[in-house]
């Protein structure tokens, strides 16, 4: 294996909904992680826009970011990501510009291609919307960056204020290799949705690389990876609580989306074989275990893919397990990047 170099840790928050919670408590919960998360080090958090799911509350992303950046200090906060087809691009470009204004230096956005929700919902997130409104992503983008990027606003006749020339920054998210040729084209970082559809990582890692082209916002490749960790302190335990994250991946694909379980002693009764080895797959890059594993894991993960961020993934269903995950995560980043170092 080649050595490891340092890298960044940073957070995925979906906001999850624990049954017998509702959507305030979700809210609460971030908040907590949040805070924690700052004061252990995190470089950034992000929250994902997901909608029409009972167990996720991060529908309004941009209402939850400027919440927790409200209620923090200087990690920066952003989406991971704004699913753009649902939106108009300028609607996103107020919403955001308003975020870096108000608090400024600290505010990604983070955008993706596929619609996070059914067209159903889709529809009703955006009623003028076409099945041609993903084929619309890569103007959409450039349409972004064109604001963001240019300081004279009497260049647009339709201007997002604020928003004009504020340089937020802009990542592109996603599973598959068209988002990684387009952000290498584009000259943005790129994260990759590995913590749930892991299965191309490697190519599109090597694509994104290969066919970077430097642009005025970034200069050479940067790679963002998700990876779930579930950690504790014992590897019982956190294969327990794991559980939780697992039951509510199986109602996803079932197609009934609820809360976030409560974690079970064993899953044996409760998946089919065909949907422990679907859900196994999806979620096979995740780290379950205690700190001297989550750490071994770590590292190789890092040996292998050389990434400059990996951004953490727990559903938990208690919030202390959760949060003391997210510190056995950062032990584990310290080890590694003192070894790099």
């Amino acid at each position: 294996m080649s050595e490891n170099r340092p890298f960044k840790l940073s957070v995925l928050d979906l906001a999850p909904i624990p049954q017998s919670c509702d959507a305030r408590d979700a809210f609460k919960r971030s908040l907590a992680l949040a805070r924690f998360a700052e004061q252990a080090g995190y470089h950034r958090y992000w929250l994902a826009e997901h909608h029409n799911m009972p167990g996720i509350a991060s529908a309004a992303t941009s209402v939850l970011i400027g919440y927790l950046a409200a209620n923090t200090r200087h990690i920066r906060l952003g989406s991971g990501g704004v699913m753009l087809p649902n939106h108009s691009p300028l609607v996103i470009a107020e919403q955001f510009g308003t975020l870096e204004s108000l608090y400024p230096g600290r505010i990604d956005l983070g955008i993706g291609r596929a619609p996070g929700s059914d067209p159903t919902t889709m529809q009703a997130l955006r009623r003028h919307s076409t099945p041609q409104s993903e084929e619309r992503f890569p103007e959409d983008v450039r349409q972004l960056i064109t604001w963001f990027d240019t300081q004279d606003n009497n260049t647009f006749t339709v201007r997002p204020v604020p928003g004009v020339g504020l340089n937020i920054p802009i990542w592109l998210l996603g599973s598959s290799m068209y988002s990684a040729q387009l952000a290498a084209k584009l000259g943005l970082p790129f994260a990759f949705a590995s913590h749930f559809a892991p299965d191309v990582i490697s190519q599109a890692i090597n694509l994104y690389r290969n066919e970077f082209v430097p642009s005025a916002r970034l200069s050479q490749p940067y790679v963002m990876i998700g990876v779930n960790i579930i950690a504790a302190e014992s590897r019982a335990r956190a294969r327990f609580l794991f559980t939780s994250q697992q039951q509510q991946f199986i109602h996803l694909r079932r197609g009934v989306p609820g809360k976030l379980p409560e974690p079970v002693e064993t899953m044996d009764k409760i998946w089919t074989p065909a949907e422990k080895f679907g859900v196994e797959r999806a979620l096979s890059l995740s780290l379950v275990g205690d700190l001297a594993g989550v750490t071994h894991g770590l590292r190789a993960i890092q040996q292998q893919y050389q990434v400059d961020e990996v951004m953490v993934n727990g559903q938990i269903y208690d919030n202390d397990a959760r949060i003391y995950s997210y510190q056995l995560a950062m032990e584990a980043h310290h080890a590694i990047n003192s070894l790099s170092a």
